[in-house]
């Protein structure tokens, strides 16, 4: 989201007259509302909860800046001078971002724990690149990359859509006059260049419609979902010249413009579809502001809009924007506390302070040093400089995090002992410090609790009801001793569970069959959503693939299946309107039954307590020392879980429930550390070692059903 200094503004006229510049307050007003509303969702998610819609503000506010200036280019010189165009985007926007991600990448190194490098180092590498916001939509469709902590680079996705529309639109508008002169005719270049924006406009604002609904979370970053953006921003910038508002017009206008955004940054929130059609609100309200301002240079807003605060917070929005994501991500730990209302105000200050300094040293000088603002030749080569220095510390993060890791085998044999792990809150007044410290917070790779043993072979599909089931086998079977078939099925919290299985299949000799879909059950239900909703064809893909599990189950007959999943987080609806706990049971029941009936032993297993629902998802990283702060009430963190209302209900032999939340709560308490042990990897899921010490406690459960 880039912005001039100087704020002024090129006004596209028709053929044949001269470019008019003047400074436009409300423009720049517009980037301190959105660069306000940004920062204040970061900092203050609940309270300013659609906030992220500045970044549509800006996306607006871009298309019309540069269509602005390259159609006057255009219309006074007859063509674009493409060299000079990118080399004045280099000189004015890399500086500042380079700064910051190498910055960033620093504090990464000092501050963060090192199983974090690796996905931060990748994400400053794509920003360096401008290709951030293509990897979060690919990361998007990764369930378990959901769970993964925030990088100091993550807000790059924005800034590189605007990249990728410098990038193209430039050579969109060459194309244009080659196609006039081409054709040998005299067609007035805006009323093309119209055209063309209006094409992109309907053509990009359908795609994101429909994509929204599609793939909502890939949508959201993707580049051809936020074009007609610029579009309506590059649109009213061609059109500037002929809009005659009346004065009274043109302030109503602008002030249904400002009410527009407004109320999409309050009443919008995260379970909005968007852009899509929400996008058109803040949008829409953009473009008003900036038309009503085309013809008027002082409206009612401006004894606000054009105060001092707001010009100058408008004029550094760019560097803040950079600066406060990464101060955020790194100040807890740089801290070693959580984010309080105190802290948060000091990054509030710490960031327009850095974006200031940016602004003055960096951004300004950078944009006028003579030795490379007189050569594009220079400005590119110091930008692919620049992007190699932060690329290459992005690869020494990556390195470091391989060498840390290398260490790292969750095969070590776990820790035992009556005060060590869960086995602490089987007598806790006999311990010294059950909740107490733990041996170590960060998470690795010995911790990762979908790890696969060597016993188990590759992923490889299964024939389920004519199409392909993925699955996985692991065979801990012994030739001297008779071997039971286990199947493990359901989502990730299903896959959670398979360290302590794979103990007792060790032991036991088992041969385990594994099949799971994040954040899909294994239910006969009208599954809608984990969460919040889930597009059309990502719940009927779910659907589909429950229905598959369930009819791969009566075609094996395994001798005992057991089951898991985050049936309180997953949506389903029938359209009863019954309760969605009262469908889930009733699922649950009928597919337990249908292969109780086939002989199978089914086992439900419970879900644990919550994690990220009831904490901050660093709470154990932030409170090494006392990790007791963390503990949740029992009632808060583990309410009703339809698996085992489902097994109190389905009174038959065959078919149990086994409920461990004594190991992770007293009567009182639900705990984050137990017997020096994290009890949870990541914000979703439990810490692998501390699944591999239940192994006992989920033998007895099952001998005892």
């Amino acid at each position: 989201m880039s912005t001039r200094s100087a704020g002024d503004v090129a006004l596209a006229t028709p053929s044949g007259a001269r470019e008019v510049r003047r400074f436009r307050f409300d423009v720049q007003a517009l980037r301190a509302v959105a660069i306000g509303a940004v920062v204040l969702n970061h900092l203050w998610p609940t309270y300013v909860r659609g906030g992220y819609v500045g970044v549509d503000v800006f996306f607006v506010i871009s298309g019309f800046l540069i269509t602005g200036h390259l159609v006057g280019e255009a219309t006074r010189t007859g063509r674009i001078r493409l060299g000079a165009f990118y080399a004045r985007r280099i000189r004015r926007l890399l500086p500042a971002s380079l700064l910051v991600l190498a910055i960033s990448a620093v504090l990464v190194w000092v501050f963060l724990p090192y199983p974090r490098w690796e996905r931060n180092a990748a994400e400053i590498a794509a920003s360096a690149g401008y290709v951030e916001n293509w990897l979060l939509a690919n990361l998007s469709v990764n369930y378990s990359a959901a769970n993964d902590s925030a990088s100091v680079a993550q807000h790059f996705w924005s800034l590189s859509v605007e990249e990728q529309f410098y990038l193209i639109w430039p050579v969109l508008i060459v194309l244009t006059l080659a196609a006039l002169a081409w054709r040998g005719r005299r067609v007035a270049l805006t009323r093309t260049v119209v055209t063309v924006l209006v094409g992109i406009l309907v053509v990009s604002l359908a795609a994101s419609v429909v994509y929204t609904a599609a793939a909502p979370h890939q949508a959201y970053f993707v580049t051809f979902t936020r074009a007609w953006e610029f579009a309506a921003g590059g649109t009213i910038a061609v059109l500037g010249a002929r809009i005659r508002m009346p004065r009274l017009g043109a302030n109503i206008v602008a002030l249904l413009g400002f009410a527009a955004i407004g109320v999409s940054v309050f009443l919008y929130g995260s379970q909005t579809p968007f852009p899509g059609v929400a996008a058109l609100l803040p949008v829409v309200g953009t473009v008003a502001i900036i038309a009503a301002g085309t013809a008027h240079t002082r409206l009612w807003h401006s004894w606000v809009t054009d105060r001092m605060p707001v010009q100058w917070l408008g004029g550094v929005s760019y560097s803040l924007y950079l600066w406060h994501w990464p101060l955020i991500v790194v100040a807890p730990f740089a801290l070693q506390r959580e984010l309080s209302g105190l802290i948060r105000i000091s990054v509030l200050a710490v960031a327009l302070a850095l974006a200031w300094v940016t602004k003055l040293l960096v951004e300004d000088r950078g944009r006028t040093w003579r030795f490379w603002s007189t050569s594009t030749r220079r400005s590119v080569s110091l930008m692919l400089a620049g992007m190699a220095t932060v690329m290459a510390l992005a690869g020494a993060l990556f390195v470091g995090y391989q060498v840390q890791s290398a260490s790292d085998s969750p095969e070590l044999p776990v820790s035992t002992g009556s005060c060590v792990g869960p086995a602490a809150l089987a007598d806790a007044e006999t311990c010294t410090d059950p909740f107490g410290p733990p041996a170590s917070a960060v998470m690795t790779k010995k911790n990762e609790y979908y790890y696969a043993p060597p016993e188990c072979e590759p992923e490889s599909p299964r024939m389920a009801g004519g199409r392909e089931l993925k699955h996985v086998v692991c065979d801990f079977s012994r030739p001297d001793t008779p071997s039971e078939d286990v199947w493990l099925v359901g989502d990730s919290h299903a896959q959670q569970w398979q360290g302590a299985v794979f103990e007792l299949a060790r032991e036991r000799g088992w041969r385990v069959t594994t099949s799971y879909l994040g954040g899909c059950p294994v239910a006969d239900v009208a599954f809608v959503g984990f969460r919040s909703p889930a597009a059309p064809s990502d719940a009927a893909a779910c659907r589909e693939w429950s229905r598959n599990v369930s009819a791969a189950i009566l075609d094996a007959r395994p001798d005992i299946v057991f089951t898991a999943m985050a049936a309180r987080l997953q949506l389903v609806d029938d359209g009863s309107g019954r309760p969605s706990a009262d469908q889930f049971v009733d699922g649950l029941m009928k597919d337990w039954t249908q292969w109780a009936d086939a002989g199978v032993r089914v086992i439900g297993i419970a879900d644990p307590p919550f994690n990220a629902e009831v904490r901050s998802t660093d709470c154990v990283l932030l409170n090494v020392a006392d990790p007791v702060v963390c503990a949740r009430p029992r009632s808060e963190a583990q309410p009703p879980d339809p698996i085992v209302i489902a097994g109190s209900r389905i009174a038959r032999p065959g078919i149990g429930v086994v409920d461990l939340t004594d190991r992770f709560c007293d009567a009182q308490k639900c705990y984050a550390v137990v017997g020096g042990v994290p009890v949870y990897f990541d914000p979703d899921h439990l810490n692998l070692q501390y699944v591999r010490m239940l192994a006992p406690d989920l033998a007895a459960a099952l001998d005892g059903l």
